[in-house]
C-alpha cells in the first residue's frame, strides 16, 4: 500500500472511531459541573441551584431520566431550567420519570423552541452557515400539558415575565424571556412585569436573577440593563462538537464563541452580570453526537460577595 493510501486509510479510520466515540459513549457520559457564584449579600448563607437545560428527551431514554432523577440527592435550594425539554411527541414521559423527585422543590422556567415544535431532520452542515432557521410545517407538542406538569411540581412560569420567590429567607426576583431564537421573547412585557414588582414590593430584593433559552446578545444586553446579577440560558449545546484545544467551532446564535458555556461575566456599557450558559444533556433525536462537549447539568452555588 503506499504512504498516500495509508495515509487516507488512517485518516478514515480516526474519524469513523471519533463518530463511534462521539455518538455511543459521550453523548452518554452525563456530568455534573460545579461552579460558586459571589452574588450574595455578606454573611449570607450559600445557595443551591440546579441548573438543567436542553434535556430533548425521547421516552426510551431511561439513562438520562435515571441520572437527572439522582440529581435531587443534591438538594438544591431551586431547580431553573431554561428550556428544549422535549425531544420526541412523547417526550414528556421521560421527563415525568427524571423531574418527579422534584416535586416541592422551587423552580423556575422558560420555554425552548423544542417544547414547542418536534425534532426534523436537518443537514448538520447548515449550522456552519449560522443559527439554524425554522423548519417548515414543524410537529407541535404538547407544551400545554408540560406547563401542567411543571405547575404541579410547584415550579414558576416566568415567559416573559416576572416574579419575585423567597429562597433561604431571601427576597430574589426572577425574571425571564420565551424562546429568542424564535422571536417569541416580549421585552416590553418584562419590563412591564418588572415595573410591577417594584410597585408592590416593600424592599429590594438582594438578588436579580435573568433567564433565557438562547443567549442573544440583545437578550443578554437587555437583562444586564434591568440589572440582572446573574443570567441563565442554555441553547447552544457548548457547540456539541468541539475541537480539542479550539472549543466550540459553532453557538448556534450571536453569542462569543468563548463564552458558548459555562460560567463567565457578560459586560454591556457599564453593566456587567454573572452569565452561565449550560451546554445540556441532549442531543436532537436526528443528531444524537457530541464531540469534547459531554452532557451537563451545573449546580451553582451563590455565596457572599
Amino acid at each position: 500500500m503506499s504512504l498516500g493510501a495509508r495515509i487516507t486509510s488512517g485518516t478514515v479510520a480516526a474519524g469513523a472511531s471519533a463518530a463511534v466515540y462521539a455518538s455511543l459513549i459521550e453523548r452518554h457520559h452525563f456530568t455534573l459541573r460545579r461552579h460558586d457564584v459571589p452574588v450574595l449579600p455578606s454573611g449570607s448563607a450559600p445557595l443551591k441551584i440546579l441548573h438543567l437545560s436542553d434535556l430533548h428527551m425521547a421516552p426510551w431514554q431511561t439513562a438520562k431520566q435515571e441520572w437527572v432523577a439522582a440529581l435531587a440527592g443534591l438538594n438544591p435550594d431551586l431547580v431553573v431550567t431554561t428550556g428544549d425539554n422535549l425531544g420526541h411527541e412523547r417526550g414528556i414521559e421521560g421527563l415525568r420519570r427524571a423531574y418527579e423527585p422534584f416535586r416541592g422543590v422551587p423552580g423556575v422556567y422558560v420555554w425552548g423552541s423544542n417544547d414547542y415544535f418536534g425534532p426534523q431532520f436537518k443537514n448538520p452542515f447548515r449550522y456552519f452557515q449560522g443559527a439554524s432557521k425554522a423548519p417548515e410545517n414543524p410537529r407541535t407538542l404538547d407544551i400545554q400539558g408540560l406547563g401542567r406538569y411543571f405547575d404541579e411540581l410547584g415550579w414558576t412560569n416566568i415567559n416573559n415575565t416576572a416574579e419575585a420567590l423567597t429562597l433561604g429567607g431571601h427576597g430574589i426576583e426572577f425574571f425571564g424571556v420565551d424562546d429568542p431564537h424564535r422571536r417569541f421573547d416580549r421585552l416590553d412585557l418584562v419590563a412591564s412585569a418588572l415595573d410591577d414588582l417594584d410597585e408592590s414590593r416593600d424592599r429590594p430584593p438582594v438578588l436579580t436573577v435573568g433567564v433565557a433559552h438562547a443567549p442573544y446578545k440583545r437578550i443578554l444586553d437587555s437583562f444586564a440593563a434591568r440589572g440582572a446579577d446573574l443570567i441563565l440560558a442554555g441553547h447552544t449545546h457548548g457547540g456539541q462538537v468541539c475541537v480539542p484545544g479550539y472549543g466550540a467551532l459553532v453557538t448556534n446564535c450571536d453569542i462569543p464563541r468563548e463564552q458558548v458555556s459555562g460560567l463567565s461575566v457578560w459586560e454591556s456599557g457599564r453593566k456587567a452580570s454573572w452569565l452561565h450558559v449550560s451546554a445540556g444533556l441532549g442531543t436532537s433525536i436526528y443528531a444524537p453526537v457530541r464531540f469534547a462537549c459531554p452532557p451537563e447539568a451545573t449546580l451553582l452555588t451563590l455565596v457572599a460577595r
